[in-house]
């Protein structure tokens, strides 16, 4: 089984059958909101919104911790995760689709690990990929079986929120090497990683990033939704086609 959590414009998996859900607890509280399980490609996945079913959560208050444990309880084989960005590169503008490979991050103050606490050991996780490289070339693989172009590598920003960048952070972060900006990467990816869960995302560009492109003077935020709506549907699409290839032995 894999797990599919979604981002901001994908609050609900409508392409699920068979559903149900389940309220899950965790050690370090609730997840979320309650799992969804059901059919994706004839296959059986389950669903999590990232930001809560009525897009409550912002990204700094999100309980990472609960959210990734209680993927690690039902064994998932990997985690795709779906998230909206700015583009901050000049080839990743609205409407792209992108695989990252890489991660800076800038958050602060986010429980971030599950190795804290008086009685919890130091332990050190390796993070030099932060995407599992597995599951990277799943999705890549069914976005070229569905005919669309993701782009294969990328660095991934993420900030504090919930407040969009300034365009002086953006240059700074382009200094640093960021590609693009989001606020859910971390402590994500990370916590995965502690969980020895497979993990990759699929990230929907919606708007230049602060500074550039069409959002030189500022990000208009009503138009974002038009693009975020037609770029989900098509990383929809690329989910399930990962899931249906998810079972199929790799070639020789």
């Amino acid at each position: 089984m894999y797990a599919i959590i979604g981002g901001s414009g994908l609050a609900r998996l409508s392409v699920l059958t068979q559903v149900r859900r389940e309220v899950m607890r965790t050690p370090y509280g609730e997840p979320s909101g309650a799992l969804t399980f059901g059919a994706l490609a004839g296959r059986e996945v389950v669903f999590l919104a990232r930001h809560g079913y009525g897009h409550t959560l912002p990204p700094h208050e999100i309980n990472y911790r609960a959210n990734l444990w209680a993927l690690k309880e039902l064994q998932v084989r990997g985690v795709i995760a779906v998230a909206s960005v700015g583009g901050i590169r000049a080839d990743l503008g609205p409407g792209s689709l992108v695989v990252p490979d890489q991660i800076i991050d800038y958050t602060h103050g986010r429980r971030h690990t599950f190795f804290s606490g008086a009685d919890a050991p130091v332990v050190h996780v390796d993070f030099t990929q932060p995407y599992s490289a597995r599951m990277r070339k799943l999705l890549l693989q069914a976005a070229q079986a569905c005919g669309d172009a993701a782009v294969d590598g990328a660095t991934y920003a993420c900030t504090q929120g919930p407040r969009l960048e300034t365009a002086a952070e953006i240059e700074r972060i382009a200094r640093d090497g960021g590609d693009v900006v989001g606020m859910t990467g971390m402590p994500e990816a990370a916590l995965a990683r502690e969980a020895q869960l497979e993990y990759a995302a699929l990230c929907v560009v919606v708007n230049h990033a602060a500074g550039r492109g069409s959002s030189k003077d500022e990000i208009k935020l009503a138009d974002l939704d038009e693009v975020l709506k037609a770029t989900i549907e098509r990383a929809v699409r690329i989910v399930e086609a990962a899931v249906r290839a998810s079972s199929q032995p790799e070639p020789a």
